[in-house]
């Protein structure tokens, strides 16, 4: 087989990548993502393109391209990848998130799999294609964005609603969280694809009561009140849900393990999975987990007011239901109101580019079998959605069976395999001649 340049340059564009600081606390207050803007723009013009870099903010950037293809009357593709990652303590990593070093088969480093790792296939196959003077078969634009770990406020979004001319003739895409391998046995693998997202619905509750020394009788405590919602919304047992695309992963895993789909024991597959389950267990149902507490500011006073915040997850067709559930937890004496929400998405698993990635996983890997799943979290793929695109999460990797790989998203010493982020790349090239 050809060796592929952009199999070796894909690692140190991944390296270079990690080594630029990047965190996005959501407060609009780090780095920003200017200088990774900068670096993939001019590894960009160097192969001919015309990036433009797109400003949102003070260094919150954004770059897109656009690739002619051999047939411009063609609909568009969408290639998307975002610049900023999560913060960290360094302290907690056995090597140094911003290092990009490579050891023990690894590049190690914060955005290795979420999404640095991406961005350089993305990159490696184009420096690779063009400078080999090889258009893809329709226009592919080229999207590189801010801001997506905090909700794209000053990325996808910002892009969508201010610049839509850009993605004129988009109707198809791929970006994150998806087309990693899940091993079942020695030479079988599943690839699982996103077709689908929850919804996010992050929410502040508030009560209030009367307020009041602490020594005295009070039965208006806004504490009170508003312990006892949370306490209900995080232990509320959401009931299954099958979406179409949770249903079609749970046949084809079940298949996949010689097992009989139950449907209505969808737990016991998904308890086959090892890590993973993690992650698809959270798309069997609609999910509310507290995640802060507020109220309060001396021990023997009762404050007039207490709040908590709730992330809020929904299956695609189940929002309504959702917020109707929520408010009879919430009770008559709590309100909420969004710090962020967004849509859930969810798509056919069917057609050419659907095609087309499975027979590039295949083309790489004989033992592969592309399946359908669904995200608990969400991407940039819910603001592009706006404009009519319909999207999949495919960044092919290959991976061993004992990483624990959706673990390392947003966790401590994240890295990608070496041989995961080349097969990537062969992976993508082949997927582009295909689309």
């Amino acid at each position: 087989m050809t060796r592929l340049k952009g199999e070796d340059e894909v690692v140190e564009l991944c390296r270079d990548l990690i080594r630029i600081d990047s965190t996005n606390a959501g407060d609009n207050a780090g780095p920003g993502e200017r200088a990774a803007a900068e670096y993939v723009a001019e590894k960009l013009a160097e192969v001919g393109l015309e990036p433009r870099i797109l400003e949102s903010d003070t260094r919150r950037a954004n770059v897109v391209a656009r690739i002619e293809g051999e047939d411009p009357g063609r609909e568009a593709l969408l290639l998307h990848g975002h610049l900023d990652v999560v913060p960290f303590n360094a302290g907690d990593w056995t090597r140094h998130p911003l290092s990009g070093e490579v050891a023990d088969g690894c590049v190690w480093g914060r955005g290795a799999v979420d999404m640095k790792d991406m961005d350089a296939m993305i990159l490696a196959v184009v420096r690779q294609r063009l400078s080999e003077g090889r258009r893809p078969p329709r226009d592919v634009v080229l999207a590189f964005t801010a801001d997506e770990e905090a909700g794209g406020k000053y990325g996808a979004q910002w892009l969508v609603e201010r610049h839509p001319g850009l993605f004129e003739g988009c109707t198809e895409a791929i970006g994150e969280v998806g087309g990693f391998s899940v091993s079942i046995g020695e030479q079988k693998r599943l690839y699982l694809i996103e077709a689908a997202e929850k919804g996010i619905a992050w929410m502040r509750l508030t009560a209030r009561g009367r307020a009041g020394h602490g020594s005295m009788l009070n039965a208006d405590n806004a504490v009170t009140e508003l312990a006892e919602a949370v306490a209900r919304i995080g232990r509320y047992e959401w009931p299954v849900r099958l979406t179409p695309t949770v249903r079609a992963f749970l046949e084809e895993t079940s298949a996949a393990l010689n097992l009989e789909f139950d449907p209505d024991n969808a737990e016991a597959t998904v308890a086959k999975l090892g890590p993973l389950a993690r992650m698809i267990g959270a798309v069997l149902r609609n999910t509310t987990n507290p995640t802060m507490l507020d109220a309060g500011y001396k021990a023997n006073v009762i404050p007039q007011e207490a709040t908590a915040h709730v992330d809020g997850r929904f299956l695609p067709g189940y929002e309504d239901e959702f917020f109707q559930t929520l408010d009879e937890l919430l009770g008559p004496n709590v309100t909420r109101e969004f710090v962020y929400h967004d849509i859930a998405v969810e798509t056919g698993f069917e057609g050419p580019l659907v095609r087309a990635m499975a027979d590039a996983l295949v083309a790489e890997d004989p033992g592969a079998h592309a399946v359908p799943y669904t995200l608990s979290g969400g991407t940039d793929l819910k603001a592009f959605s706006r404009l009519g695109i319909r999207g999949f999460g495919f960044a092919p990797l290959k991976l061993p069976a004992d990483l624990d790989f959706s673990g390392m998203f947003h966790g401590v010493d994240e890295r990608v395999p070496v041989d995961s982020l080349q097969f990537g790349v062969r992976v993508l090239d082949r997927f582009l001649d295909q689309s």
